[in-house]
């Protein structure tokens, strides 16, 4: 959690940005001020999405000083379910055609 009074005291930050699906991270290290929209509306305007309704109170600004990709070695892929969908309609197909197969052995070696 990051306020505009920690900024004003010391406006260096980090930033750790990950796609834990692909396994890759981004290391962000720079400095960061706070402005009005107001202040510079070329620059609002730019940045501030029309359809959505929030009010901005402010545009935070990061100069990057340095960057960084993480090693993926360490970062355990996450997947949302909406990944995971497509995977899971794959497994019921082959749950219930694995089933149908086995009812099929079952009657042909007149187990059934």
């Amino acid at each position: 959690y990051l306020t505009v009074g920690n900024i004003a005291t010391d406006d260096r930050v980090a930033l750790f940005l990950t796609d834990y699906p692909n396994r890759s991270r981004l290391k962000l290290v720079g400095r960061m001020r706070a402005l009005a929209p107001d202040a510079d509306p070329d620059l609002a305007a730019r940045l501030i999405d029309p359809a959505n309704p929030a009010r901005v109170e402010r545009l935070m600004l990061i100069k990057v000083e340095a960057f960084d990709w993480n090693c993926p070695q360490h970062i355990t892929p996450r997947f949302t379910e909406a990944d995971l969908a497509p995977v899971a309609a794959r497994l019921a197909a082959l749950e219930a055609e694995n089933a149908a197969l086995t009812a099929k052995i079952a009657q042909l070696e007149g187990t059934a």
